[in-house]
């Protein structure tokens, strides 16, 4: 009884076979078929290696969200250097809420303002990287994913002594409170002063004066790979010793957005005043990368597609090529005389 279920059962499957089998007896090879065949195969083979390398390639994804982590403390890395010499000058930041931070974290080292040839290069490189950046928006994905640095070479020291750097580089970090501020290099060391913000600048000599600057690199937030900032690489020679160098910054985590470019207006205060203002949006960008069963479903896809419409191909010029030799009576249809 059991094997007559089984033999029953057995039955049943193979009738429910989708896949019939034709005998070999029934099928002949031709030339023809031969040669499509021989051209499908290699043309699955490059497609398949084309895919795998689809298959590799990431991309990025851009979630935008509402920053709810309000108490906490904003980093501002600073990487400037100014025409002037570091005891003429001071910079610091200034609230919203007329709270005055501690520049502790940002250190002063006499330079001069001629780059060597070798940061020289990758200052106007940098400078080809922003203008292609402005046109060219998807670049920033080839940057995050290169994981290209915004910083220029490490500096040299130099071998000039300290008396004859006439320039200073003012460069580290600041943590500011999430609210609108001033970030400003001006005339003298800033004091404090219980009625408001000062800076001691009646002993600096006006001659002296020269606000020239280059922006090596401005950024929000921890230092991140790949970010390339829009004010790295920025220049500005000053005309004037009474110059006002205003930048406007709109900062959402974790980039910077709403450039405005920097703005020289003579006024009695001389300086670079950076105003910022906080976005309450942040940016999550994250890399994705195809899944497994989905390479495979498209490598199924197109072996299976190539397969069956090459087949189907094959049965038509074959079928049209019989139409033709039938009705002028060539080949195997020339009647036998």
């Amino acid at each position: 009884m059991r094997r007559l279920t089984k033999k029953k059962a057995l039955t049943l499957v193979k009738e429910l076979d989708a896949f019939p089998k034709v005998p070999e007896s029934y099928v002949e090879s031709t030339a023809s078929g031969g040669t499509v065949s021989l051209i499908a195969f290699t043309f699955m083979a490059v497609l398949a290696f084309l895919e795998f390398f689809v298959y590799r390639h990431t991309w990025m994804k851009y979630e935008y969200e509402v920053d709810r982590d309000f108490s906490s403390k904003l980093r501002i890395n600073v990487d400037i250097t100014v025409a002037m010499r570091c005891q003429y000058i001071g910079a610091d930041v200034l609230d919203l809420a007329e709270t005055m931070v501690a520049s502790d974290g940002l250190q002063y080292e006499p330079v001069n303002f001629e780059l060597p040839p070798q940061q020289r290069i990758w200052h106007m490189t940098l400078l080809h990287i922003q203008e292609r950046l402005r046109v060219e928006h998807a670049l920033q994905d080839v940057i995050f994913k290169a994981a290209i640095k915004g910083a220029p070479p490490a500096q040299t020291k130099s071998e000039d002594s300290t008396a004859s750097l006439s320039a200073c580089r003012i460069h580290g970090h600041l943590y500011v409170n999430k609210v609108a501020g001033n970030f400003h290099i001006t005339v003298g060391k800033s004091i404090p002063h219980p009625r408001g913000h000062a800076h001691l600048a009646a002993l600096v000599a006006h001659d002296s004066y020269n606000f020239s600057h280059r922006i090596d690199h401005l950024s929000f937030g921890e230092p991140l790979p790949g970010i390339i900032s829009p004010l790295d690489g920025t220049e500005k020679i000053a005309t004037d010793c009474k110059l006002v160098f205003q930048i406007f910054l709109n900062y959402f985590t974790p980039s910077l957005s709403g450039i405005c470019m920097p703005l020289a207006v003579p006024q009695e205060l001389s300086g670079i005043f950076m105003k910022y203002d906080i976005s309450s949006l942040m940016v999550k960008v994250t890399e994705q990368h195809m899944p497994l069963w989905q390479f495979l479903v498209r490598l199924c896809g197109i072996i299976g597609g190539i397969f069956s419409t090459t087949g189907m191909i094959h049965g038509l010029v074959g079928f049209l090529v019989d139409v033709v030799c039938c009705r002028f009576q060539m080949g195997i249809y020339k009647p036998v005389s």
